[in-house]
């Protein structure tokens, strides 16, 4: 009997088209603490965990980020999000490949670097109760991406050995912790990284979106 397998999926920019979204409000919470970073900077990061986005922070600008003023800056990104939250929408194919994996009886969760604050935005636009299916948030572990420990803990929460499961994600964090934890990761474009760096990062396939991967997914082992 083949071994069952588990498909891991990040949320921003994996499953809705939230990237951007994430961009702005984190500029508008470095804005208000008078910290100058450049749109394009703030978007290489996102996906990766907050304690390493500060830290490099601090590398490219010179700022001192004391314990209080990183908090506000969690605050205040969380709180910008809620308003730009409003205009997230599933990527195409996001909800339609989830229910294939469903039906063919292949269990599935995500796992995100975000918290719950602002996760439980993008998991409303997909339709998603957290009771009721695996979610991972960065508030459950100790480090997240390019940690490996969100996967993990939901390869765990499934009952799926790791080195069994599929991690799906758009940024070369995600890739990074899917080959650290020793699953197969797939990248997709839809989060604005290229197909060359999430390949260098360790994707083994690259798709341009859900709705791409859907089309294959009898190729990347998505059926029972």
């Amino acid at each position: 009997m083949r071994a069952q397998s588990s498909f891991i999926f990040d949320l921003d920019g994996t499953l809705v088209d939230s990237v951007y979204q994430h961009v702005l409000s984190w500029k508008e919470a470095l804005d208000e603490e008078n910290i100058d970073l450049a749109v394009w900077r703030i978007h290489r990061k996102i996906g990766m965990s907050g304690g390493l986005f500060t830290n490099q922070l601090l590398r490219e600008t010179g700022y001192e980020l004391d314990p209080e003023k990183i908090d506000r800056l969690r605050i205040l990104h969380a709180r910008a999000y809620t308003r730009y939250g409003q205009s997230v929408r599933p990527l195409p194919g996001a909800k339609a490949l989830l229910a294939a994996l469903t039906d063919n009886g292949i269990p599935w969760a995500i796992a995100t670097s975000g918290r719950m604050e602002t996760a439980a935005i993008n998991l409303a636009s997909l339709g998603i109760d957290p009771d009721k299916v695996t979610v991972i948030t960065r508030d459950l572990v100790k480090y997240a991406k390019p940690e490996p420990d969100l996967f993990l803990a939901a390869a765990d929460r499934l009952g799926i050995p790791i080195e069994s499961s599929v991690v799906v994600g758009d940024s070369i964090w995600d890739m990074l912790a899917a080959a650290r934890c020793r699953a197969l990761g797939i990248g997709l474009l839809c989060g604005g990284y290229g197909a060359a760096e999430l390949q260098a990062a360790h994707a083994y396939r690259v798709f341009d979106d859900p709705q791409d991967l859907l089309d294959h997914l009898d190729e990347v082992g998505g059926r029972r």
